[in-house]
């Protein structure tokens, strides 16, 4: 559940977004972490997750598979998932 309080998730390259995820993963396993702090934190955890499962989808499609002529030099690109 993103509120306005996340809009700033979206600005987030894949690496400073997955940084955060890992930082809030370790504050809500500590359990030291108040209930509403924890409510709160969770809550941007899921933005943060969701942004960066959109960033890994727009980086998979880009990728590009070199193709080969038989005798081993790039001829071009195709999709991966050709």
């Amino acid at each position: 559940m993103a509120d306005a309080t996340n809009d700033d998730v979206k600005t987030l390259s894949f690496e400073a977004a997955l940084a955060q995820l890992e930082e809030i993963v370790g504050k809500l396993e500590s359990g030291k972490a108040p209930l509403a702090e924890s409510i709160a934190i969770y809550e941007r955890g899921e933005a943060l997750k969701s942004h960066c499962e959109t960033l890994l989808k727009t980086a998979e499609a880009r990728i590009e598979k070199i193709t080969l002529s038989r005798d081993g030099k790039a001829i071009g690109t195709e999709p991966l998932d050709a």
